[in-house]
């Protein structure tokens, strides 16, 4: 993927996206000599962070997690699934901006359900490339949208995510640098320094103004195999920003009611736990970071009993992950039946 900021003329992008459609007319890209090293170290990541949920999962009796997993109140619950609602709700603003940068007039209907099913699919069964990508295709393509244009709707919402973390991760590391700093020690007798964690906020939060600096001063264009993508400009940049940090915050509430009363955290610092926790689950690709996202959080709270903060983190997956899933594939099979009667009955009428 490299950038590029001249625009090819009108005919020549019109059949490299022609091309795009087509595998057969898509030419095969090399692997390099080291394509290799990104599935290695994602192997490797899985493995060690396995290797420690296991070690620090030892002390913990079926009867402590259990015990842990009831606790949890009504009100717990209700705030819980209140935050996923918001964060999903956000989550279906990246779909919709994208096709407001691409030009494409879709009902947001069906915007909230192909963003909200693809994400709560590709959530719990990984693999967002293909799942994320299947369904956007299977719900777009009815509304005459190209396997091109769904690519590039696709990697729009990634630049959403990615805009939001970055903002939250670093605000979250200059505000709480101080009790950063000493949570790091207690964790995993690492001495990392007030100026330090401001330092890693700053230059997080730099390179998303940054982006949108650069953005802001002329057209930006992705060059993909034979297709160009223009980026967002200044004001789509901004928006998608504003939604990234929504769908942070409000995935990271989700967990963040859910902790056992012991937990003395503030919010902004969770968040930053949170985030480093989700970045390194990605880096694996692993289904919603599993083992990965819980090995990071049991480091960062260890002050906390173990089998309490483990419930905490099942009861989460259940609430951001599974309910979700069951709820797409219900909508799914919905949708699908639906437009089946339709076409049924459009068929028999004269």
């Amino acid at each position: 993927m490299t950038f590029a900021g001249k625009h090819k003329p009108a005919a020549q992008a019109e059949s490299a996206e022609a091309a795009s459609d087509g595998e057969a007319a898509t030419p095969k890209v090399k692997r390099g000599p080291y394509a290799w090293f990104g599935t290695l170290a994602s192997v490797v990541l899985i493995l060690a962070s396995l290797f420690v949920l296991w070690k620090l999962s030892e002390e913990i009796t079926w009867a402590e997690l259990h015990k842990a997993f009831t606790e949890v109140t009504n009100r717990q619950l209700a705030e819980a699934f209140g935050a996923v609602a918001i964060s999903y709700l956000f989550l279906t603003c990246y779909d919709a901006l994208a096709l407001r940068q691409l030009r494409l007039k879709v009902p947001y209907r069906i915007t909230a359900l192909a963003s909200f099913t693809s994400y709560a699919v590709s959530f719990t069964l990984g693999f967002p490339l293909i799942t994320a990508a299947t369904i956007r295709y299977w719900i777009y393509s009815k509304r005459g949208l190209s396997a091109a244009k769904i690519a590039a709707l696709t990697v729009i919402a990634g630049f959403t995510f990615w805009l939001g973390m970055g903002v939250v991760l670093g605000l979250s590391l200059i505000i709480e640098a101080g009790q950063l700093a000493s949570l790091t020690f207690q964790s995993i007798g690492v001495n990392t320094t007030v100026r330090l964690n401001q330092i890693l906020g700053f230059g997080a939060l730099g390179s998303v103004l940054g982006y949108i600096a650069w953005v802001s001063v002329k057209r930006r264009y992705i060059t993909v195999r034979q297709w160009q993508l223009e980026l967002p400009g200044a004001t789509v940049s901004f928006s998608q920003m504003l939604v990234g940090i929504g769908d942070v915050c409000a995935a990271a509430a989700v967990l963040y009611v859910l902790m056992p009363e012991g937990m003395t955290l503030g919010f902004t610092t969770f968040l930053a736990i949170y985030v480093l926790a989700a970045m390194l689950g990605i880096a694996s690709n692993a289904p919603g970071g599993l083992g990965v996202f819980e090995a990071t959080i049991l480091i960062a709270l260890s002050y906390l009993p173990r089998d309490e903060v483990l419930g905490s983190l099942l009861l989460f997956r259940v609430c951001y992950y599974l309910v979700p899933f069951v709820l797409a594939l219900l909508m799914l099979g919905t949708y699908e039946g639906l437009s089946r009667l339709r076409r049924r009955r459009a068929a028999n009428d004269p």
